[in-house]
């Protein structure tokens, strides 16, 4: 694969925690655990949740275009915390502006 655009965001996903209990292999059909980290430009991260992209795709695409994530519930400008779409996962996603 060659990329051709070099994009001025990157972004980091952290699991914060499963649900009920951080037992994921009773809960994540994926397999998340607390702590996992995944970091990824425009492509999904190796790894990472497809159903959980299918979310956090919106978010980093508002971002890219100027927005602030503030104004869909995050915590800061470029930080905003999200569930999985079965609502097991917690993650955070932070945005991650890239010097050029």
């Amino acid at each position: 694969m060659k990329k051709w655009y070099s994009g001025e965001w990157s972004f980091k996903i952290i699991v914060l925690s499963i649900k009920p209990n951080n037992e994921p292999q009773n809960h994540c059909r994926n397999g998340h655990q607390p702590g996992d980290q995944y970091i990824c430009g425009y492509a999904c991260p190796g790894g990472f949740c497809s159903k959980s992209m299918l979310k956090s795709f919106p978010l980093m695409e508002a971002v890219r275009s100027g927005g602030n994530l503030r104004n869909l519930g995050g915590c800061q400008e470029n930080i905003i915390e999200f569930d999985c779409p079965d609502g097991i996962v917690k993650f955070r996603l932070e945005a991650i502006k890239q010097s050029q």
